[in-house]
Order: C-alpha cells, then structure tokens, then sequence
C-alpha cells in the first residue's frame, strides 16, 4: 500500500481507519434504528458519521482485492457474513429500502458485487462494453444497501491510477451525491414542521408514511455528506502502515451489531423481529 507521505500528526495506519469506520457504521445504524426516540442532534450526528463508513472501507475492499491469495476464498468470507447479517438486516435497516420491494440487500452484498465489478474491469479488455456492463449492474445495485454508490465507489478507488487522486474522489463524489439527495429530502420534513396549513401538513405526513421513512431520517439525510467528505479527507491520510491485525474485524462486527441491535429493538417492543424477512 502507497503512503502519501503525510506528517505523522495526521497519519493513519489501516487499523485506526477500520476502527473508525466501524464506529461510523454503529452509529448510523443506531440512529437509522431509533430515530423516533432519540434526541434529534444525536440522531443527525450519529447519522452522519456513518458518512465515512463506506468510504474508508471499499477502500480496503480495492486493496484486499489486489494483494489477496485467493479471489474465490475473499468472496466465500464475505458471501458467509453476508448471510448471517441478512437475517437480521431487515429488522435494523428495513427502513432503508427505498425498492419497497423487501429484497433489499445488506452491504456486504454489495462489497461482493463490487469485487466481481473489479474482476470484470480486469477481464473485459474492450472498456465501452465494460462500461456497458457495468450501467446493467448498477441498476441491479439499486436493491443493496446504498444503492449504485456500492458498486462505483470501489470502481473509482481501482479504476483511477494516480494515488492521491483515487484516494480522495471516490469520498467527494459520495459527499456531493448526499449534499444534492439529502437536500430534496430535507426539503419534505422542512414544509412539513414550517407550513401553517393543516391540510398541507396532513397530505405531506400521509405521503410521508407511505414511504416508510422517518422525517428524522430525511432531515439527517445531508448529514452523510459531511461524513464522505471526512473519510475521503482520512483516506487522504493512510500512511500505507497495516497497525494492528484487523483481517476480521469487519466480518465480525457487521453481522454482530446488527444482531444486538435487531434484539433491542424486538425486546423493548420497537419492532417485530423480521428474520431474513420474516417477521415474529
């Protein structure tokens, strides 16, 4: 892994970026979870350092991919907690289906379609019928977690050859998507707690229910861009060292916290424990 030569003040090895990647993860889905009952700063905070989750690792998605042993065993890994995170994902982030379909995938999923993205990219020498391909698959993406954004992040870490560049694009390109999206939707809570027409206010509630998602989460949304724009500015600053051996630390903790958090919110009587989809 190339080190960009930072200063050693704001130098990060790969250990301290997965750490704070999976903290970012936590607590976005803490805030997806209970939205309805936690104070709205905390919501929109935890909410929003889930912004550079993605961006730190599909990072180090890209790089497994190029230095690992074995292609086949890195998707098993991932496909095997993959599995065990969909049992649960229902139940934390079903809110987050935005297909409205219930086949909505977890983000390991994603990481998994990505890397067979990657080994295409690396296959398919004519680059127009690679693009093509690669415009079918992310409308399949639209049904994983974060949607295309999955599949493109870590096509931009690979696909861009100049260091410093790959390292930050992807990030920004994360942030600006979630500053234009979140803004739109923003905009829907916003007209609903300004308007002073009660009609007005009961049509935007009602449209707002049939989507399935908390006006909490809609108001939090732009949040997440300032998230990317800080995981592209930490990625900037990988000093290229390994740290601390973390090889499962991402395979364990996504399905794990998941499954606490699927368990708290069935016990206090939040939600039915929807497991792989089925609801108890």
């Amino acid at each position: 892994m190339e080190s960009t030569g930072n200063s050693k003040f704001l130098s990060f090895d790969a250990y301290t970026l997965k750490i704070i990647a999976v903290i970012g993860m936590i607590g976005n889905h803490v805030a997806i979870a209970f939205a309805e009952v936690l104070p709205l700063p905390l919501m929109i905070f935890l909410f929003g350092i889930g912004g550079l989750t993605y961006v730190i690792m599909a990072y180090f998605v890209v790089e497994g991919y190029r230095h690992t042993s074995s292609y086949k065993k890195y998707i098993g890994r991932l496909f095997l907690f993959a599995i065990i995170a969909q049992a649960f994902h229902p139940t934390v982030l079903g809110v987050t289906d935005m297909t409205g379909t219930g086949f909505f995938f977890n983000i390991l999923f994603a990481i998994i379609w990505a890397l067979i993205m990657l080994k295409l990219y690396d296959t398919i020498k004519i680059r127009p019928l690679f693009w093509l391909v690669f415009v079918l698959m992310c409308f399949v993406s639209i049904f994983m977690d974060l949607l295309f954004l999955g599949l493109i992040v870590p096509v931009l870490y690979y696909a861009i050859k100049k260091e410093n560049t790959r390292r930050v694009v992807p990030g920004v390109v994360v942030g600006v998507y979630y500053l234009i999206f979140g803004a739109f939707s923003a905009l829907t809570p916003i007209m609903y707690f300004t308007t002073d027409d009660p009609l007005l206010a009961a049509e935007i509630r009602a449209a707002v229910e049939a989507m399935g998602m908390p006006m909490e989460i809609m108001i939090a949304t732009p949040t997440f861009a300032l998230g990317a724009f800080v995981g592209a500015f930490l990625i900037r600053n990988f000093n290229g060292e390994r740290g601390k051996r973390s090889k499962w630390l991402f395979y364990v903790a996504y399905p794990a916290h998941l499954a606490i958090i699927a368990v708290i919110l069935w016990a206090t009587g939040m939600a039915a424990f929807n497991l792989f989809g089925l609801a108890f």
